[in-house]
C-alpha cells in the first residue's frame, strides 16, 4: 500500500547543513572526494610544466619523478575534505619543491591555492591564515635568504612582482573561500526557512481541513438528529391516531414528509460545501435566526419565542451557530421531556453579544425513547466555545434551561 505523498522537503532521510533538507545531489556531493578538482589541478600543472619545458623554462628533465612531484598536490586534494590542513601542506610543499627547478609561473600554485580555498570554505579561517602565512614565509626564505646556500639558479628566483602576486593570490583564495562559506550558510538557511514555511503552510491546510470536517460533522449531526427526532415523534403520533383520527394522522404524515424533505435539503447543502467546482448557488436562505419561525413551527411541540434588544445582522458563523443550538435544544426537549412538554425561546440582542435561553417545562411522563444521555449538550457547548462563547445547561423549576452567550463584536 502506498501512503499519502510526502512533501518535497521530506523525501530525503538525510539532512543538510544546519538541519536544512538536502537539495538533489547533495548526498552525492558529500560522498564525492573532489575527483574533478584533483583532475583539473593535475592537468593544469602537468600540461603547464610540459609547455614551459618546451619553451626551456624548466631546468629539470620531465621524467616520472618530475610528473610524480607535479601530481602529488592534486592527489592530496582528494583528501582535502577529511584532512584539509594536511592536503594544503602536501600540495604547497610539492609546488614549492618544483618551483626550485622552474621559472616562476602560476601553474605550480593551482593545487595549493585550491586546497587553501577549501580550507577557508570549510570555516577554518584561522587555520587558513596560519597555513598561508607559513607557506608564504617559507617561499620567501627559500628564494631569498637560502637561495645562494642551496644553489638556486638565477632564472628560478622570483622578482618583487611575482612575490606580490603570490601573496595576493593566497589572500584572494582565503577571501573567496570565506565568501563561499557565507554564501553556503545563507543558502542552507534559506532552504531551511523555505522548508519550515512549506511545513507551516501544509500544517495550516491540514488544520483547516480538520476544522472543516468537524464543522460538517456537527452540521450533519444537528440536521439528522433534529429531523429524525421530529420524524420519529410524528410517526408515533400517526400510528397512534391512524385508526381513531385518520385526519390527524394525515397531518402527522404531512409533517413527516416536510421534515424529511427539509432534512434532505439541509444535508445536500452541508455536503455541497465539499464541492469546489461547478457548485450551484443556494436556493434557500442561509441557516440563521431569520429562519427561527420555520424551526419552531416544525418543532412538534408548543414553542413560545421572545426577541428583545435591537435586532441586527449577526456574523454568519454566530447566526448559524445560534440556529443550530436552538435546533439541538428543541431536539433534546422532544427526546427527553415528557408528553405535553412546552418550550420557550428568548433571544436577547446585547450590544456586543447574543444571549439565547431555551427552556422547557417537563410533561407528565418521560418520553418513550429517552435512552442514555447523548452528546447534545457537549456538542452545543463545543460550538459555543469555538466562537469564544459559553453555554450553561441544567435543571430549573421542574424543567430544563439552556443558556448561551455568543460574542458578536462591534455592530455590523
Amino acid at each position: 500500500m502506498h501512503g499519502p505523498p510526502r512533501p518535497p522537503w521530506a523525501r530525503e532521510h538525510r539532512t543538510g547543513r544546519f538541519g536544512a533538507p538536502p537539495v538533489p545531489g547533495a548526498f552525492r556531493k558529500r560522498r564525492d572526494p573532489g575527483i574533478g578538482a584533483a583532475v583539473g589541478a593535475g592537468l593544469f600543472q602537468a600540461l603547464g610544466a610540459r609547455g614551459q619545458a618546451g619553451e626551456g623554462n624548466v631546468y629539470f628533465t620531465l621524467g616520472p619523478a618530475a610528473y610524480a612531484l607535479l601530481l602529488i598536490g592534486p592527489v592530496a586534494l582528494l583528501f582535502r575534505r577529511r584532512y584539509p590542513v594536511a592536503a594544503f601542506v602536501v600540495a604547497a610543499a610539492a609546488s614549492l619543491l618544483f618551483a626550485t627547478v622552474a621559472e616562476p609561473h602560476w601553474f605550480w600554485t593551482v593545487a595549493p591555492v585550491m586546497a587553501l580555498f577549501h580550507l577557508a570554505c570549510a570555516g577554518r579561517r584561522t587555520a587558513a591564515l596560519i597555513c598561508a602565512g607559513t607557506a608564504y614565509a617559507a617561499y620567501l626564505l627559500v628564494f631569498t635568504v637560502f637561495a645562494d646556500p642551496i644553489g638556486l639558479l638565477p632564472q628560478v628566483r622570483p622578482g618583487v612582482r611575482e612575490m606580490l602576486l603570490l601573496g595576493l593570490g593566497l589572500a584572494a583564495a582565503i577571501f573567496l573561500g570565506g565568501v563561499a562559506k557565507i554564501r553556503s550558510e545563507q543558502m542552507a538557511q534559506l532552504m531551511k526557512v523555505r522548508a519550515e514555511r512549506e511545513r507551516a503552510e501544509e500544517e495550516q491546510q491540514r488544520r483547516q481541513a480538520s476544522e472543516e470536517r468537524l464543522r460538517i460533522a456537527r452540521e450533519l449531526h444537528d440536521v439528522i438528529g433534529h429531523h429524525l427526532s421530529l420524524i420519529n415523534v410524528q410517526a408515533g403520533v400517526g400510528l397512534h391516531l391512524m385508526d381513531n383520527r385518520p385526519e390527524q394522522a394525515r397531518e402527522a404524515l404531512s409533517a413527516i414528509k416536510t421534515a424529511s424533505s427539509e432534512a434532505l435539503r439541509e444535508v445536500r447543502s452541508v455536503l455541497g460545501a465539499l464541492r469546489t467546482e461547478d457548485e450551484a448557488a443556494p436556493r434557500q436562505p442561509a441557516l440563521g435566526l431569520s429562519r427561527l419561525g420555520d424551526l419552531t413551527a416544525d418543532a412538534g411541540l408548543p414553542v413560545e419565542t421572545k426577541v428583545t434588544g435591537e435586532v441586527r445582522t449577526l456574523p454568519a458563523e454566530v447566526d448559524r451557530a445560534a440556529y443550530r443550538i436552538v435546533q439541538e435544544a428543541l431536539t433534546n426537549v422532544r427526546r427527553h421531556a415528557g408528553a405535553g412538554a412546552t418550550a420557550s425561546i428568548c433571544v436577547d440582542y446585547l450590544p456586543t453579544a447574543l444571549h439565547l435561553a431555551i427552556r422547557n417545562d417537563a410533561g407528565s411522563a418521560p418520553a418513550a425513547e429517552s435512552g442514555p444521555p447523548g452528546t447534545g449538550i457537549a456538542g452545543m457547548r463545543a460550538r459555543a466555545q469555538s466562537l469564544g462563547g459559553s453555554l450553561e445547561a441544567g435543571q430549573v423549576d421542574g424543567g430544563f434551561l439552556v443558556s448561551v452567550l455568543l460574542p458578536t463584536g462591534a455592530d455590523a
